[in-house]
């Protein structure tokens, strides 16, 4: 069974970049898509961004389209979450998930497998 571990979280101003890892271990990143979720605290987890198992599709939550970019390196097993012009309502801990054959749903039913987060905070 896939497994999935986050990297690449931390502490950054606004206007700030920052690039987030999922690590696949146990399973084949070509045959899977790849979805970035966040929780805020006090907050429902909400969907950020997905990329189809063949890469040729991506979506974005309306709050981070034009800031965030989604891809995959299937040869080095890893998906990434490029998160340019960050803002202080980005502050959240970000999950990764994986879907077998999938489409880069919004959904979170969708996915088989979790990573365990990691946290990005974003200060004013």
């Amino acid at each position: 069974q896939v497994q999935l571990a986050e990297s690449g979280g931390g502490l950054v101003q606004t206007g700030d970049s920052l690039i987030l890892s999922c690590a696949a271990s146990g399973g084949t990143l070509g045959i899977l898509a790849v979805a970035w979720f966040r929780q805020a605290p006090g907050k429902e987890r909400e969907f950020v961004a997905g990329i189809s198992y063949t890469g040729g599709t991506t979506n974005f939550a309306d709050s981070v389209k034009g800031r965030f970019t989604i891809s995959k390196d299937n040869a080095k097993n890893t998906g990434y979450l490029q998160m340019n012009s960050l803002k202080p309502e980005d502050t959240a801990t970000y999950y990764c998930a994986a879907q077998q054959y999938g489409l880069g749903s919004p959904l979170e039913r969708a996915y088989h497998a979790w990573g365990q987060g990691t946290q990005v905070a974003v200060s004013s």
